[in-house]
């Protein structure tokens, strides 16, 4: 009877392991809903991209996903939220120049954007426009840079923050130009548009998607677009290096990105699933009107691509000696 027993522990044992070998598996994603922080205010082009890319995941996984604005700090805020939160895949970032490639400008930073997050794609490249309130005697491109150089330091133009593409492409304009601006930086792009259309504020390199209403409102004045190429959402509005400014390009790119801990299996679902809704028809044409153009990386291909920004506008911030404490 003793040895009967004794032959049965090694099968009791195994039966016992079996309910602790069920909970270490992964729960199914996505089992509750998902955040998308946007680290912008509402109304900026990150929002309503996010918004864009939020709807259809939705739909694709049958899960809610909502997206949660937390401005600040040129974005770095929002970020730390989504590198500090548990690498499930239910906390996602809407990431940008600013956070993945721009850091550099921040004398010290809570967290480390390059190691703390990871990316799952690049959703979009969309160029700038520059705009100025219509009552700055300006209406082309050339006597924009005219009066800059008459008046140094006497026109604003405001951002979406420190280290966003918004202020990226300014100081980059400067630099190409040869001409002095007061940068004023504010919690996302809609702050600073308030500004401008109020008068506040003379000057802004914001993205193309949130210009065409205001635009044909008379609202602002669009004198250029910072691609190389002309924007279908901005007819008649040249490229700067058509319009006065050699050598002038300047892209904006938002990303969707994870924190760091996502198992790669995870993120590499993520990334399959946002590429997917990005080919879907719907989001291509919803993305052309806006000026954007889409992308959909590979993971790595992401990587490479932050990598070799973050080398461009490292170049700009240190030409320009910009840091924030």
């Amino acid at each position: 009877m003793q040895r009967r027993s004794l032959a049965l522990l090694p099968i009791a044992a195994a039966l016992g392991a079996l309910p602790r070998a069920s909970r270490a598996q992964p729960a199914p994603f996505p089992n509750r809903p998902v955040r998308i922080v946007v680290p912008f205010a509402a109304g900026g082009t990150a929002d309503v991209l996010a918004r864009l890319v939020g709807e259809r995941l939705a739909a694709k996984w049958n899960q809610q996903v909502i997206v949660d604005n937390r401005p600040g700090a040129g974005g770095n805020i929002g970020a730390e939220q989504v590198a500090r939160a548990p690498g499930d895949g239910h906390t996602l970032l809407l990431g940008t120049i600013g956070i993945h490639a721009a850091s550099s400008i921040y004398a010290r930073l809570p967290y480390n954007p390059d190691t703390d997050l990871a990316p799952v794609t690049v959703l979009a490249e969309m160029p700038n426009a520059i705009i100025v309130h219509p009552a700055v005697p300006a209406r082309t491109l050339q006597e924009l840079i005219a009066l800059a150089r008459q008046r140094p330091g006497a026109l604003s133009f405001g951002s979406a923050g420190s280290g966003s593409s918004t202020h990226m492409a300014g100081e980059l304009f400067m630099q190409v130009a040869g001409v002095q601006m007061t940068h004023v930086p504010y919690r996302g792009s809609s702050a600073a548009l308030n500004d401008l259309v109020a008068g506040s504020i003379q000057v802004m390199f914001e993205n193309v998607p949130t210009v065409p209403p205001l635009a044909q409102a008379n609202s602002v004045r669009a004198l250029a677009v910072t691609s190389a190429e002309p924007v279908a959402a901005l007819p008649g509005v040249p490229p700067a290096i058509e319009a006065g400014l050699p050598g002038y390009v300047a892209t904006a790119w938002m990303t969707l990105a994870a924190p760091a801990t996502v198992p790669a299996p995870l993120l590499q679902r993520l990334n399959a699933d946002t590429v997917a809704v990005l080919n879907e028809p719907a989001m291509q044409d919803r993305l052309a009107q806006l000026g954007a153009l889409k992308r959909g990386f590979s993971i790595e291909e992401s990587r490479r691509f932050f990598a070799e920004e973050t080398r461009k506008w490292t170049r700009v911030i240190q030409t320009a000696n910009i840091r924030v404490n």
